[in-house]
């Protein structure tokens, strides 16, 4: 099957990739010339493990191609999957200037029949608006919009870290299509796309376009929401003097629970939950409604962003003048390169503004750091002289009054304790992710976690 993704970014990339390894003839579109050229030249704009080796496999068998030409895009498939980005507005709603952007260029430039679907995180609704936008255009170009088009609605749910995985081996496939003959076109199309994904038995729930885009936006906020509820418990559990390690095995042994998302730590951050469970909050206001549980989860999440900061201050004071910290993990979770609204970002400017230098290790993030911290410290260009990276943990260590753990990395996991506490000047340990039994205390460490 020929088929086209607008969007050479996260969910664009891995979407292509993996429709091309499936057989597909794949061409992925993107106006950032910069971008594409990288993606000729076999350099990806993000991490994600994995991906790298299968775009080259496709591209080498010549089913993922990539260009900057919509109309030879549009013109190549019937099937035509918006992966762009919907960054959050000044409202906290979503963003969908680049949706709409493509809605318009699909129609500009469409000779045939197209199924337009939206892979994007779109609000309730968006999928009647680009229908109209495309009807509009081709009214415009004089030509009937009445069975010219169908739009259809495919959310993701992509973890990052585990992307590939994830399409190859969905949970679920979620479709929304519209009634009539082509909505009926639009779901049998879809179903042959997705059927080399289906092969052990059907994950497919086809329904209206409507609820397809709320599906996403409730997936993440409920996600969203274990996460808060199980942060607001662990800071309980440490004034109770209880484990949250052992009550969430305790609470997810429960079927009705379950394990997922119940871990406590720094907050979640990364491109989806914040952006979309504010967007959810947003809609709400715009049709007279509070989504309150929401709005305590986002008020959780923002204030556990800065647990460890106090855990810190509390241990060492205010004035952290002459303090060395080391930090490990610096991405918003293992496994990608990400930082957008990652806990580290507080917790770094907090310990820079109260006069600590750091050294800092991550295995992939460290140029998405440097870039989100001078962002971030722009406004104290002068602090980013006190932030140090490292190419390994033990090196970050070396020296530090104290090691902050931020992002749950694999290589963190179990270290050579002897020679952390040899490396460290002094044997503390702040744990944001609770990667340690507080047992490692009886090894002359003194150790901060999340609850424990």
């Amino acid at each position: 099957m020929n088929v086209t993704v607008i969007g050479a970014g996260y969910v664009g990339l891995v979407t292509a990739a993996c429709l091309a390894d499936a057989g597909n003839e794949v061409m992925c579109l993107d106006l950032d010339a910069q971008r594409i050229e990288s993606l000729g030249a076999g350099k990806l704009p993000i991490y994600e493990p994995g991906l790298e080796e299968l775009i080259a496999r496709t591209r080498k068998a010549g089913r993922l191609r990539f260009t900057t030409d919509a109309a030879f895009s549009v013109a190549h498939a019937e099937l035509q999957l918006i992966a762009v980005g919907t960054p959050p507005s000044s409202d906290g709603g979503a963003d969908l200037s680049q949706v709409l952007d493509v809605a318009r260029a699909i129609a500009r430039h469409m000779q045939g029949f197209k199924i337009v679907v939206n892979k994007s995180t779109v609000p309730v609704g968006t999928g009647e608006r680009v229908a109209n936008l495309i009807a509009q255009e081709l009214r415009g170009r004089g030509l009937p919009a009445e069975g010219l088009f169908t739009v259809a609605s495919n959310p993701e749910f992509l973890k990052e870290g585990a992307a590939i995985a994830d399409f190859m081996r969905p949970e679920r496939i979620i479709i929304g299509t519209e009634d009539g003959l082509v909505g009926e076109h639009a779901r049998d199309v879809m179903r042959s796309l997705y059927e080399p994904f289906n092969r052990n038995h059907d994950r497919t729930l086809f329904m209206d376009v409507r609820s397809a885009e709320f599906t996403k936006y409730a997936a993440n906020a409920m996600l969203a929401t274990r996460i808060s509820f199980m942060n607001e418990l662990a800071n309980l559990a440490g004034e109770l003097g209880a484990d949250i390690e052992q009550v969430r095995r305790g609470i997810g042994s429960d079927s009705r629970i379950g394990y997922g998302f119940l871990y406590a730590g720094t907050g979640y951050g990364g491109s989806c939950f914040p952006k979309d469970v504010r967007a959810l909050m947003r809609t709400a206001a715009d049709h007279g409604r509070r989504l309150r549980v929401l709005e305590a989860v986002e008020a959780v999440n923002e204030d556990q962003k800065k647990v460890l900061l106090e855990k810190i201050t509390a241990r060492f004071g205010e004035d952290l003048q002459g303090r060395l910290f080391a930090v490990w993990g610096l991405s918003f979770k293992p496994d990608t390169d990400d930082m957008r609204e990652a806990p580290s970002r507080v917790v770094v400017r907090g310990l820079l503004e109260r006069g600590a230098k750091l050294v800092m290790y991550d295995p992939v993030a460290i140029p998405e750091a440097r870039r989100a911290f001078a962002q971030d410290l722009a406004d104290q260009p002068a602090l980013l002289d006190h932030m140090h990276y490292v190419d390994a943990p033990l090196e970050a260590a070396t020296g530090a009054d104290a090691l902050v753990i931020i992002t749950d990395w694999r290589a963190f996991k179990s270290p050579n304790f002897a020679a952390l506490k040899a490396a460290l000047k002094s044997p503390v340990i702040f744990d944001g992710r609770n990667l340690y039994e507080p047992s490692i205390r009886t090894q002359g460490f003194e150790y901060h976690a999340i609850g424990r």
